[in-house]
């Protein structure tokens, strides 16, 4: 297949960047526009064309298209943060919902006719059966989940009535790093439990907070389906082969793995992986954390020519620590 060029929008963060490196290592012309609210520019390639700005700058978004005849986009950009957007909703439909109207647009206008889009499980809400299916009723329990489903819905209204095609695919738990330590999770702050946890692992905080022991699960921790970033985003290069092939055609696929882990198994994982136990610390459940989701990927597995290639959760952490101790060495943030 020909490759076209492709904008990845927030590809200066942790799954864009991610992405950007698969694009490129397939032979895929990429550009990465990002503002670098959460994103840092030293995990991108010196030679990656790069643009500092906000995917709502409608002229800046032109201009790119334009200077790089850009023939596809990768979205990312946005605010992923469940409990924040609890607190700050409106900041999560601007950012999400708000500028990527701008985004889809500012891309019809140009006759751009691809989009795979980052959505995730969060459009769930607490579902009505596991593994969750991509038929599972869209009834999400905060702003984060709310705010996606709506650009879901704009993809798919715009699809319908303009030269467009688009793939939304919803993450379960994305977690590791890049295997050849080109790139992995930075942002400060963060809320994930695996970066969380090789945090604590290599001394940059004390312990790990558990939010909830009392849930209806095995060993009452929330139960997470937890996906290499690695083959996340092999399934994006996929998707977008597959949009180009059919263009008539729009894909909405759920990205996991179908199975479970409690976040007590998985911080058991980690104390093997490092030969000595994490100090945890229980807490009370955090808000808007459904107590189990677990996706069903027979849709992805039947719709893609995609094979996970890390799905061992203990292959998952190594390749996590492995990135923290790099940036401690390296004294990035």
């Amino acid at each position: 297949m020909s490759s076209i060029p492709v904008l990845v929008t927030g590809g200066a963060g942790y799954i864009g960047s991610h992405a950007v490196l698969a694009l490129r290592d397939a032979g895929w012309p990429v550009s990465v526009i990002d503002d670098l609210s959460t994103g840092s520019r030293y995990l991108l390639p010196d030679d990656v064309p790069f643009y500092e700005g906000n995917v709502a700058d409608r002229a800046l978004v032109e201009r790119i298209f334009a200077e790089q005849d850009i023939g596809a986009i990768m979205h990312f950009a946005g605010s992923i943060v469940v409990p924040e957007s609890v607190e700050k909703p409106l900041d999560y439909y601007r950012n999400n919902t708000v500028a990527s109207h701008s985004l889809i647009s500012t891309a019809v206008d140009a006759g751009i006719c691809h989009v795979v889009f980052s959505s995730t499980a969060a459009v769930y809400g607490e579902p009505e059966r596991v593994p969750v299916d991509e038929a599972v009723a869209k009834l999400p329990i905060n702003p984060y989940g709310a705010s996606k489903l709506m650009t879901e819905r704009m993809l798919e209204d715009s699809a319908a009535a303009y030269p467009l095609n688009f793939a939304a695919l919803r993450y379960f738990n994305v977690s590791g790093a890049d295997p050849a330590g080109r790139s992995g999770q930075v942002g400060k702050g963060s809320t994930h439990l695996i970066k969380v946890a090789v945090e604590a692992a290599v001394g940059k905080r004390d312990h790990v907070d558990v939010f909830g022991t009392d849930y209806q699960t095995p060993d009452g921790s929330c139960v997470r389906d937890y996906i290499h970033v690695s083959d996340l985003v092999d399934a994006h290069l996929k998707a977008l082969e597959r949009l180009i092939e059919r263009p008539e055609e729009n894909l909405v696929l759920n990205l996991g793995y179908g199975r479970g882990l409690s976040v007590l198994e998985v911080l058991d994982a980690l104390d093997k992986v490092l030969g000595q136990p994490i100090r945890r610390e229980m807490k009370g459940r955090r808000a808007g954390d459904p107590p189990l989701l677990i996706s069903s990927n027979k849709a992805l597995l039947e719709t893609l020519d995609w094979n996970a290639r890390y799905a061992d959760i203990e292959t998952i952490l190594t390749h996590a620590l492995d990135w923290e101790r790099k940036l401690q060495s390296r004294n990035w943030a």
